[in-house]
């Protein structure tokens, strides 16, 4: 018998990580480049939702959420700087927790089931011949008009929230609040650097903390912040791409982002690493060329993401129009119909 050849993934976050255990667990040899070091503090909404779930649950990685303490959020919330709705039922419980405890599980996952890894340096390939897979996260961009998109993330403490999710919109972005492990709560935002804007991002309460009087301004005017987990991106592209139009085989956010907005980033890591497995393992064991293993994972994430992304760019769009954003709050908190039908089409 030949021995299955090695996959070199690019890329420890969440899909890498996935990827890797999931080829891991049919026999397949693995090794992870990964640029950082574990554990840290990424920017992230640290909740699953959705179908992400699902391939958690065939992985057989649901305990491991479990004994790293993740909890369960049931109900959501949506504000602007005026208006908000009460809290509402999820149409299925999310997973939430801190990536910082969720990657480091991860990695003792990966590695406890002979997976091999590389930190702390960049991957020595130049490109992503047969046999390597990008998993090296969002790809920098900048928009027409020279602006980008830019996002934080700080942990915090004595924070008491009407609902297990919150979304608060105002003019300058959006900020998600979660509710996570060990008592504290994620406050996550996105928000806009337009060209000749000076304004710097390390002033990062300015962003996270509201605006003056606004129901988040009052929701943190107590807080605790954990300024250790304080951590910032940059250049983060919001326009859907397709994986086939990739000349490498790809997963999670190196394929495309999907809106924050949506609060279904993290799932769409975990599906994609699970779609990408079977033609990988079939190329380990020569059973696929590498052409084909490519075109049959891009086909299948671009089918099985293509609607979910196109649902995100319009429901972004509505969100960060300022004009729009109170009768969208008001909307949501009238019609449960809508905030279903924008939850269910984004997942």
């Amino acid at each position: 018998m030949v021995a299955p050849k090695t996959i070199t993934i690019i890329g420890g976050g969440l899909a890498g990580l996935t990827l890797g255990i999931g080829l891991r667990q049919r026999g397949v040899p693995v090794t992870i480049h990964e640029a950082g070091s574990y554990p840290r503090h990424r920017v992230c909404g640290e909740f699953i939702s959705g179908r992400g779930q699902a391939t958690l649950t065939r992985l057989g990685l649901q305990d491991l959420f479990a004994t790293a303490g993740a909890i369960s959020a049931h109900t959501t919330a949506f504000f602007s700087a005026t208006k908000s709705t009460a809290p509402r039922p999820l149409p299925a419980a999310a997973i939430c927790l801190s990536r910082f405890t969720l990657d480091a599980a991860l990695v003792e996952k990966f590695l406890s089931i002979g997976g091999e890894m590389q930190t702390g340096q960049r991957s020595p390939l130049e490109n992503f011949d047969e046999g390597s897979v990008r998993a090296t996260g969002r790809r920098a961009a900048v928009e027409p008009g020279g602006s980008r998109w830019f996002g934080l993330k700080i942990h915090a403490r004595n924070v008491t929230l009407a609902a297990d999710l919150e979304m608060h919109v105002s003019p300058q972005g959006y900020v998600g609040l979660c509710k996570i492990n060990g008592g504290e709560v994620n406050v996550c935002g996105l928000f806009r650097k337009r060209a000749g804007d000076f304004g710097s991002a390390k002033n990062w309460r300015a962003f996270l903390g509201g605006l003056p009087n606004s129901p988040l301004q009052q929701r943190l005017a107590a807080a605790g912040f954990d300024e250790s987990s304080l951590c910032a991106v940059a250049g983060l592209s919001l326009q859907p791409q397709q994986a086939a139009a990739r000349s490498e085989i790809s997963v999670g956010d190196a394929i495309t982002m999907i809106p924050p907005v949506t609060g279904n980033g993290m799932s769409m890591a975990f599906e994609s690493a699970e779609l990408a497995i079977a033609p990988l393992a079939e190329w380990s064991r020569a059973e696929m060329t590498w052409s084909e293993a490519r075109k049959k994972i891009a086909h299948d994430c671009d089918v099985t993401f293509a609607k979910r992304l196109a649902w995100a760019k319009w429901l972004q769009r509505l969100v960060l129009t300022p004009s729009l954003q109170n009768p969208l709050v008001t909307l949501t908190a009238r019609s449960d119909w809508f905030r279903r039908m924008a939850f269910e089409r984004t997942r």
